[in-house]
């Protein structure tokens, strides 16, 4: 499987970056170092500059509020992003930003635990991050990963290796080698980092903390709540001295300091950067009067209060005791160890004094209605993600406490969950209708074994093969399994996995037995916010996508806890001094009266809200907070976070009204394909051949270098020679040129010999030696490359048409196969966000879903001449596109002609934007559904109409009407 696409400035990312680059812009650098040290960073000597810049981003993004001081003394940037919104990616790029601008190449990351310090080291050396970052800087990072010491058979004892490495890298050897010690918080305070080392030939200093500060490094904090100030660990961090630190986190215990960068909770849900949640909370009454609570701690015992139908008791447990004593359901559940703070449980659950269990949550009755909830759930979103295109391939995560329970051979909960899953799928295979999906089920009952596996600390000193297997694939290698060739669905695990891992594609969490202490709701379900990626590694933004969180009655305030701690992350108080620019974008995103934010500036200014700055003048922030009230309201979305069953997550077709758009709907889901006006092989040949010519200098040979380094002796120091003698770039084959042109043409839908004749000519025209390039990376990029080249420079070049290919119309987004309307469909299919009360009579729907001003002005407006309308659902219509990919409008309306009899049909594109602001992509896209709709060659004559911001619906249709 191919590595994951990262994509290219997303904005709130860049902004990441950009807050750590501006904050040191203007700080001088002094190179005067060796080359195994970070040059030097002339803070001291520039700290009013430093102050100054990181005042002025903190007023530009409004977060004075937040920040408890501008202290730098401890040269701490701190940047505050939501979890799943991509923190690593952010503090990866920024590593090459720096390297670029200022030169350093060693960085220490520090994170808490060896799961997150996994997933950091998997996501720095894959393929798919070093492609990405190579094509944009030219460089590439060297991973040293610290880990536990094995004894070694020599007597003597070297620095860790992978220290070694790190403080001996030479960037003169390599100048466009960025080094990256990663290190956990185990190794961070372990005698290993303290202790003497004999001193090896290269090395100056043989004590391993004394070492990496001698390299003068940046620091990196992975979850900085986890290294609070001034704790042990945070100490131990201090002794490698680095020249600065970024903390990069969710999470920071009111303890932020000198912030550069916010993307709060509030933000990340509302521009849709991760997935809503849906929480499924079982209800059960019975179990309503009873509490267990945790009362007194001594280090040897711990004392509870059970309180039953108002009965008390007492109960005294000591280390290894079984909770099954104390009450029935509470089965599998024991104290693994104690101290006078706290009492640690073998579920991982940590309980103080005064948290309380509910015995009930424990119960195996409870555990199986939740498992076959969430398999049910599992399922349901998969043959949804599965028959769209391109497909998704969801996870679900299970966890549980009762280890024992799972990984031994005939232990029950394995037991009852493959006994679940096999008659649930075998259910499912009954009656589904699609072959590719029923075959994909069938798929899944050959081995029930392998459709799950799980990752529990338990497993790292087990010496068990298929586990360790499993481990790995779980915490290092997501692309394997998202593979949909991967039977693997399901994953079991206990709190291990709560902070440090996470997979896009997990859709379902279901977390059996509850945690006895109040805990982060935003950390429980950040496993599984990321966007999803489709089988072919990109992000899918196509429509809104839902995380369901399965918890038990214990938990039924579960949506209010988590929504109340979204919204407190957007509680700080705007910048009344200055008009800002995320202020701006929100007044521009709920306003349409104004074609940019030029145009607003200068309304404002006319006004007297703003001066030439952008400052407000006296009374202007209220003024302005009068003129548009809704641009203030920071609060989360209708419908981003809520509990199953609450909130319709359906749109209820009208069937009557269905009758009424029932022609026009029929027409415009023809199936057809595009064909291009060429007059044979050779001109797609031209095509390709002239895109190449003009794509050369984006080859870049890969390949190995030699690098001679010499031994040097001066003064009695060992060191290392200036000169490098460097071979020249060896190219080395991927795959054969054979299988390289076979998946070219495919992935082309090229003529191999087309593609050969091509490669051969620009051999023999010394312009490209296609050898150097064949692997499945220069496949992807050719392939993207050619279809944007298509796009944007073929097209209008020579003739397209679309040619019907079935006469097969159902089933579709609003029909079954046999052309029955639907109930309902899915509502995140017509609109992300929802707009309370009944829609007008003429439209499809009884509920209003749109994703803008303009769709929702559209939807409101009632016009005397519609006869029927609707938001068409997204993806449903799939006009072809040149050089691939499909597109679909967004409105249908059948309206009455002039005549009182006739119909007259139109299908509406809806621009929020204004003729400037269109993209050549969407103007070309309108372009194709012109093509589209004028080869329409069946039935009554369908209109196309693009609408921009400024125009009505009314005047459209007036226009029409003629």
């Amino acid at each position: 499987m191919s590595g994951f696409v990262f994509e290219r400035n997303l904005p709130h990312q860049l902004a990441a970056v950009n807050g750590v680059m501006d904050a040191l812009e203007g700080i001088s650098v002094f190179r005067d170092t060796f080359s195994t040290q970070n040059p030097l960073l002339q803070f001291l000597d520039e700290q009013k500059n430093l102050r100054r810049s990181i005042v002025d981003l903190q007023k530009y993004g409004g977060w004075e509020s937040l920040i408890k001081t501008d202290d730098i003394s401890e040269l701490i940037f701190d940047i505050s992003m939501e979890t799943g919104t991509g923190k690593t990616y952010a503090y990866t790029k920024t590593m090459f930003e720096l390297h670029k601008q200022t030169g350093l190449h060693k960085f220490i990351i520090a994170v808490p635990r060896v799961a997150i310090k996994a997933g950091t080291v998997s996501f720095l050396k894959s393929d798919a991050a070093r492609d990405h970052f190579r094509h944009d800087y030219g460089s590439e990072i060297k991973v040293h990963e610290v880990q536990s010491q094995q004894k070694s058979k020599s007597k003597k004892e070297r620095l860790p290796q992978a220290i070694a490495d790190f403080c001996r890298a030479d960037s003169n050897l390599n100048k466009n080698a960025i080094h990256v010690l990663v290190i956990n918080a185990g190794m961070i305070n372990s005698k290993t980092m303290e202790k003497s080392f004999d001193v090896a030939l290269f090395d100056e200093f043989g004590i391993p903390h004394e070492a990496i500060a001698n390299t003068k490094p940046g620091l990196i904090i992975d979850e900085p709540h986890m290294f609070k100030r001034g704790n042990s660990t945070y100490k131990n961090l201090m002794r490698f001295k680095p020249q600065f630190t970024l903390r990069y986190g969710a999470t920071f215990d009111d303890d932020l300091v000198n912030l550069v960068y916010q993307l709060n909770a509030i933000e990340a849900f509302n521009q849709d950067l991760v997935k809503g949640v849906t929480a499924h909370v079982e209800e059960f009454p019975e179990a309503q009067n009873t509490v267990l609570r945790l009362i007194e701690l001594d280090g040897k015992e711990a004392s509870f209060e059970l309180i039953d139908a108002g009965n008390k008791s007492r109960h005294r447990l000591t280390s290894k005791a079984s909770f099954e004593s104390v009450h029935p359901e509470m089965q599998g559940l024991h104290i693994e160890a104690m101290n006078k703070s706290k009492t640690v449980l073998s579920n991982g659950m940590e309980l103080k004094k005064g948290d309380r269990l509910n015995p009930y949550s424990y119960a195996e009755t409870l555990q199986e209605k939740m498992i076959q909830n969430a398999i049910s759930q599992h399922f349901e979103n998969e043959r949804e993600l599965f028959l769209q295109s391109p497909r998704i391939k969801p996870l679900t995560l299970f966890f549980i406490d009762n280890i024992k329970s799972y990984r031994e051979k005939n232990g029950a909960l394995r037991m009852q969950f493959e006994a679940m899953v096999k008659a649930h799928v075998a259910h499912l295979i009954n009656k589904e209708v699609n072959a590719d999906y029923k075959a994909h089920l069938q798929s899944a009952l050959k081995d029930l074994s392998a459709l799950h596996g799980g990752y529990f600390s338990a497993d790292n000193s087990g010496k068990d093969e298929k586990i360790e297997k499993e481990t790995l694939e779980i915490l290092h290698d997501k692309e394997t399994l998202l593979d949909f060739n991967n039977p693997r669905r399901f994953i079991f695990s206990k709190w291990t996995l709560r902070e440090g891992w996470d997979n896009p594609n997990v859709f379902t969490i279901c977390k059996l037995r509850s945690s006895g202490s109040e805990t982060s709701k935003l950390q429980e379900v950040g496993r599984g916010l990321r966007l999803p990626v489709t089988e072919y590694m990109t992000r899918d933004k196509s429509k809104s996508h839902s995380l369901h969180y399965f918890v038990d009655f214990t938990e039924t305030d579960f949506v209010a806890k988590l929504v109340n701690e979204i919204n407190e992350q957007g509680s700080a108080t705007l910048n009344q001094d200055k008009l800002i620019d995320e202020l701006i974008t929100s007044i521009l995103q709920h306003y349409n009266e104004y074609a940019d934010d030029e145009a607003l500036l200068e309304f404002l200014d006319d006004k007297g809200i703003i001066n030439r700055k952008n400052e407000y003048k006296a009374g202007g922030f209220d003024q302005l907070r009068e003129l548009f009230p809704a641009a203030f309201d920071t609060g989360l979305k209708k419908g981003k976070i809520k509990k199953s069953g609450s909130d319709k997550p359906k749109a209820t077709i009208r069937k009557g009204k269905y009758e009424e758009l029932k022609q026009l709907w029929e027409q415009i889901n023809q199936k057809v394909v595009l064909e291009y006006q060429v007059k044979d092989e050779s001109g797609f040949k031209a095509l390709f051949q002239d895109y190449i010519s003009n794509a050369l200098d984006d080859f870049e040979a890969t390949g190995s270098k030699t690098v001679t380094t010499k031994i040097t002796v001066e003064s009695n120091r060992v060191g290392q020679s200036k000169g490098i003698s460097e071979s020249k770039v060896l190219p080395f084959k991927l795959m054969t040129y054979k299988e390289f042109l076979q998946g070219l043409a495919i992935a082309l839908s090229l003529n191999i010999h087309s593609l050969h004749e091509v490669f051969l000519l620009l051999k023999q025209n010394k312009k490209l030696e296609i050898d150097h390039y064949l692997s499945q990376s220069t496949i992807r990029k050719l392939k993207s490359g050619f279809n944007d080249y298509l796009m944007q420079n073929a097209y209008g070049k020579f003739q397209i048409s679309y040619q019907k290919t079935s006469n097969k119309i159902h089933p579709t987004k609003f029909t079954t196969k046999d052309g029955t309307p639907h109930e309902n469909i899915a509502s995140n299919d017509v609109g992300t966000m929802f707009e309370d009360g009944l829609a007008p009579k003429d439209y499809l729907f009884d509920e209003i879903f749109y994703d803008g001003e303009l769709e929702l002005q559209n939807i409101k407006e009632e016009i005397d001449e519609i006869i029927v309308y609707s938001k068409i659902p997204k993806n449903s219509i799939r006009i072809p596109l040149v050089g691939g990919g499909t597109y679909s409008p967004d409105f249908a309306y059948v309206i009455k002609g002039r005549d009182g009899k006739s119909d007259i049909n139109l299908v509406v594109e809806t621009k929020g934007k204004n003729e400037l602001d269109l993209s050549e992509l969407e103007k070309k896209k309108i372009e194709h559904a012109n093509s589209f709709f004028a080869d329409l060659k069946h039935g009554t004559k369908v209109h196309f109409h693009r609408q921009l911001s400024s125009d009505k619906m009314l005047s459209i249709i007036k226009e029409v009407r003629g």
